[in-house]
């Protein structure tokens, strides 16, 4: 009796020292919106009313349902034909295509929509080398071509993996009861890859809503851009409130919306399977042309465009110059990314422990709460910790442990995902034998359950090092006075026409962005 109290009491005493922490991780989570929804509730009624009832807010959320759909559309055009073409035809090259469809995630939205506004004008690149002037793209089909360039590959990691995951035998039965390839897709392959698709466009869907750099650079008004003009510039504060709280609902009924159509589905198998790998479709000659032809286009247009703008103003005018602000922008980057990627796989480690070897609902609630600062967009997540900061913590309010923390914040889901699956992969069982050999809970901890989740840990740590060393939204409200990183260098001068200016900053970012693919592509495990 008393030896197995012992283990029991040990497990209650580990639980309650990862509580503490996890309990902090969801305050600062919910304290900075709780304050937002304050500071918005400070208007009557009937400003209140004015502000939600005017026709430029009717007009921003026309123009973010219509920039959400146009992204989700074309992304979905472009990620669903390339992940079939790579995992279920024996198209020549499929391996080497799967690795360059996800190459433009090196791109962010709003180097993509550099190189748009690079490529048009009477001295852009098509007017120099080929001598045709193009318009500059703007609006909303610059922002929808911008960021579905950028956001594709998100969509077609899902349906690879799903395609290459799918069932064969459920395919063979269709074509056994007589339908046709059409109809085997329509009515077995697509309802199947549903899941796949909603979490796609879960991912594209609230970056579309929450992004900045691109609608501001081809100046189409959504909220996001609205709630930075707000802010920034007209320092309206309550309206900026206000256009937050609408962001942060728009966001979570997005995230409602995907997770109850999800309940909805029923695709479990009842049998184990064949086992059979997915047959692959033979192409004749002229589909393997029009194959090409298609995802040269892609590859071309998301790849090629930035690299053949870039080096086009690369070469305008020598880089050497400017390489001390370049390298000074680099570094503060890095001061920030940093600490930031060190300080959100610290806080992930409670909650991630706590929801897998203490579930309860306490648990499960914190680690919900986690991936608030992932799903609010980061415009509004910032606004929110400019509030908080202003009210609670004013010795906080511009200074780059503020930025640091809410990068730790917003980018927390992504340390807390591969460290959540890492723990579920370790086995309790040499936990429970360490504290049978006399380990504490942070002994166990140090000596038994760090060493089996450090590739976790190492994933979490880099990826999110990796965006926030491109992160723009954030920046832009909450960098300190001089604190200019890569993404500020980059936005600010395309913003005033300085594309060459601009350039370096650009090609800095593409080069170090490379991480962000080499991350993917290994936690993926596609690139065979």
């Amino acid at each position: 009796m008393t030896a197995s109290l012992v283990p029991a009491r040990r497990r209650s005493a580990g639980q309650l020292l990862l509580l503490a922490p996890a309990l902090v991780v969801g305050a600062l989570m919910l304290a900075p919106l709780f304050d937002l929804v304050l500071r918005a509730l400070e208007a009557d009624a009937a400003t209140v009313t004015s502000l939600l009832l005017r026709p430029r807010t009717f007009e921003l959320l026309v123009n973010t349902a219509a920039l959400a759909a146009g992204v989700l559309v074309l992304a979905t055009l472009i990620a669903l034909p390339l992940a079939w073409l790579t995992t279920r035809t024996d198209l020549p090259g499929r391996r080497i295509l799967n690795v360059l469809a996800v190459l433009p995630l090196a791109v962010p939205g709003y180097v993509m929509a550099y190189a748009l506004i690079g490529l048009s004008g009477n001295y852009g690149f098509m007017n120099a080398v080929f001598g045709v002037t193009l318009p500059r793209p703007q609006g909303w089909l610059g922002a929808t071509l911008a960021l579905s360039l950028y956001t594709y590959p998100y969509l077609y990691l899902n349906l690879r993996a799903a395609l290459s995951g799918l069932d064969q035998t459920l395919e063979e039965s269709a074509r056994a009861l007589g339908c046709g390839p059409r109809e085997v897709f329509t009515r077995v392959t697509l309802p199947h890859l549903m899941p796949a698709m909603m979490a796609g466009w879960l991912v594209i869907g609230l970056y579309t809503i929450g992004d900045f750099g691109a609608v501001a650079l081809m100046r189409y008004e959504v909220f996001s851009y609205a709630l930075y003009l707000a802010y920034s510039s007209a320092f309206d504060r309550l309206y900026a409130a206000w256009i937050a709280l609408i962001l942060v609902v728009i966001a979570l009924a997005v995230v409602w919306w995907e997770a109850r159509l999800r309940e909805d589905i029923r695709l479990a198998r009842t049998g184990s399977g064949s086992g059979v790998r997915p047959r692959l479709t033979a192409l004749p000659p002229l589909a393997c042309a029009a194959a090409y032809g298609f995802s040269g286009t892609v590859v071309l247009a998301a790849l090629g465009l930035p690299v053949a703008v870039l080096s086009f103003w690369l070469l305008r005018e020598p880089v050497w110059p400017v390489l001390p602000d370049l390298l000074r922008s680099f570094s503060q980057s890095l001061s920030a990314a940093a600490p930031a990627a060190l300080l959100a796989v610290l806080l992930a480690l409670p909650v991630a422990v706590l929801a897998v070897r203490f579930p309860s609902p306490i648990s499960n609630f914190v680690n919900r709460l986690a991936f608030i600062g992932y799903a609010v967009p980061a415009l509004a997540f910032a606004l929110a910790f400019v509030f908080f900061a202003l009210e609670a913590a004013p010795f906080l309010y511009q200074t780059q442990a503020l930025l640091v923390l809410v990068y730790a914040l917003a980018f927390l889901a992504l340390a807390l995902g591969p460290i959540r699956s890492a723990l579920y992969q370790a086995r309790p069982n040499l936990e429970d034998s360490a504290r049978s050999l006399g380990y504490g809970p942070v002994g166990t901890f140090i000596h038994v359950v760090l060493p089996c989740i450090r590739r976790g840990v190492t994933a979490g740590l880099v990826l999110v090092f990796v965006v926030a060393m491109k992160e723009l939204p954030i920046a832009f409200l909450l960098s300190p006075a001089g604190f200019r990183p890569l993404a500020i260098q980059l936005f600010s001068r395309t913003s005033e026409g300085m594309l060459i200016a601009a350039a370096p900053y650009a090609a800095a970012i593409i080069a170090f962005s490379g991480l962000t693919v080499a991350a993917v592509l290994r936690h993926e495990g596609r690139l065979e």
